[in-house]
Parts: structure tokens; C-alpha cells; sequence
């Protein structure tokens, strides 16, 4: 695996640093290279969004969805007794282990609802800019005396 310093990027930009952190995890394997349960991530409109695991076995008691810090934690674990008097499986196919899925969720985006469907959990999310924070068009005023004047 190749290493890239970002020491230049740091000196030479104002606000870009947790860009450069999430470079960083990402190149140290620390933003999670796990594969259970698999995931799909949709865009179902301009600014809306769809997490959907796959959770067969798992009912909602099992699972929780927790939001914080621009970070959307789903998690999973068998409640205790749920097994039928401890059944003896011939073949075990489906995994029923616990998991702790973490995404990083940009600046403006919430949850706004989650569903469990045919043993898929799908985590429903929009991206909400503030008015504050949207673009908006400055008007040029014609009217020269009107504009403040630099003294030199």
C-alpha cells in the first residue's frame, strides 16, 4: 500500500482537515473493511438517500440505530434465550453473529426513518441545507455613488 503525505495540504488550506483525517483512515484501514453484513447505499431522489442491510435472522429488538456527530452507527446482537431451546443445526448458513456497521455522514444529512422489510433494514436519510448555508445571488447595484469608496 502506497503512504501519502498530506503535511503540504495541512500548511497550504483552512478547513480541509478532517478531509485529510478521512483520507488518512481510509489509507490506514480504519474506516472498517468488514463485510457483515453487506450493505447497499442508494440515491432515491436529488437529496435523498437509502442505507439497506442485509439482516435475515435479526428482528427490530435486535438491532439499534444510533445517530452522532455526523456518524450513523447500526448495530446488531441477538437477544439472550432467542434461540429455540438450543436447536440442533445440521448446516449453518445464515450468520446471526453480532455487528456494528458505522457510516460517516456528511454535513446536513439526517436520518429520517428506518423500516425492517423482508430481512432487510433500510435506514432512510435526506440532506437538509440550511437557508443560511445555500447559495444566493448577490445583486450588482448600478448605482456607482452608492458603492463604499476605498481611501488609499
Amino acid at each position: 500500500m502506497h503512504s501519502f503525505d498530506l503535511a503540504p495540504l495541512y500548511r497550504s488550506t483552512v478547513g480541509f482537515d478532517r478531509l485529510f483525517s478521512l483520507i488518512n483512515q481510509l489509507e490506514n484501514g480504519e474506516a472498517g473493511n468488514q463485510s457483515y453484513p453487506p450493505y447497499n447505499i442508494e440515491k432515491v431522489s436529488e437529496e435523498g438517500y437509502r442505507i439497506s442491510l442485509a439482516v435475515a435472522g435479526f428482528s427490530e429488538a435486535d438491532l439499534s440505530i444510533e445517530t452522532k456527530e455526523n456518524w450513523l452507527v447500526i448495530a446488531g446482537a441477538k437477544q439472550e434465550g432467542a434461540e429455540k431451546a438450543e436447536s440442533e443445526f445440521l448446516f449453518r448458513g445464515i450468520a446471526a453473529r453480532q455487528f456494528e456497521r458505522r457510516f460517516r455522514l456528511a454535513d446536513h444529512v439526517t436520518v429520517t426513518g428506518a423500516r425492517l422489510e423482508n430481512g432487510l433494514l433500510h435506514v432512510e436519510l435526506v440532506r437538509e441545507i440550511p437557508e443560511a448555508k445555500k447559495p444566493r445571488q448577490v445583486p450588482i447595484n448600478a448605482n456607482v455613488e452608492a458603492a463604499p469608496r476605498l481611501v488609499a
